[in-house]
């Protein structure tokens, strides 16, 4: 039998030092939308950590809803919810959550999934909810390292509407829908979390 559950390398890398932010921002029970789970590995390490944390994994791809699913068959948590097909520029599930965590989404995808993301979180976050996003970005118009350049430059190859944002557009796509900048945390492999919190 095929094994459809995947693995991801950076995955490994930043699931933990990821969990640790969250554990900061959110309370012991929350309800988490995670967009573009990808492989899948994100929701199952949360949730297992997490057992007051219910997990609402999606993706757009099959074979990504394929793996989450896999896995959360192989982990048998029962705070991490079956996986829904997402397309944040399309209808978004009607209930509300206390956070929306995208990683590792907005520099592979063009801008407009970046606003319909800010725009889709600010209408299912509750009052004081966050958005948490993580990658790497540009600062002042300026990369952090130069492997962040040499990766923005293979984005911008394989697809010109991707590409590492700059850190202030995304702030102020964030301020015209309600939302603040909590904080900006330094993670692993010169990324960044970014936690823009409903006012």
């Amino acid at each position: 039998m095929t094994e459809v559950r995947l693995k991801s390398g950076a995955a490994a890398r930043n699931r933990q030092p990821i969990l640790e932010v969250l554990r900061q921002l959110l309370p012991a029970q929350a309800h988490v939308l995670e967009v573009a789970s990808g492989s899948g590995e994100h929701a199952v390490h949360c949730a297992a950590a997490m057992p007051g944390w219910e997990w609402q994994p999606t993706d757009v791809e099959p074979g990504a809803l394929a793996s989450i699913a896999a896995w959360r068959r192989h982990e048998a948590l029962p705070n991490l919810l079956e996986p829904i097909l997402l397309d944040v520029t399309g209808a978004w599930p009607a209930r509300e959550v206390d956070a929306v965590v995208a990683i590792n989404l907005i520099h592979i995808s063009p801008w407009r999934v970046t606003e319909a993301l800010v725009a889709g979180a600010a209408e299912r976050l509750v009052p004081g909810g966050v958005l948490y996003l993580y990658g790497p970005y540009r600062r002042g118009g300026e990369h952090t390292a130069l492997s962040n350049a040499a990766f923005d430059a293979d984005l911008r190859a394989r697809d010109p509407h991707w590409g590492v944002r700059d850190l202030e557009a995304v702030v102020a796509e964030g301020e015209c829908h309600g939302f603040h900048l909590d904080r900006v945390v330094a993670m692993p492999a010169n990324n960044l979390s970014v936690i823009l919190r409903c006012r």
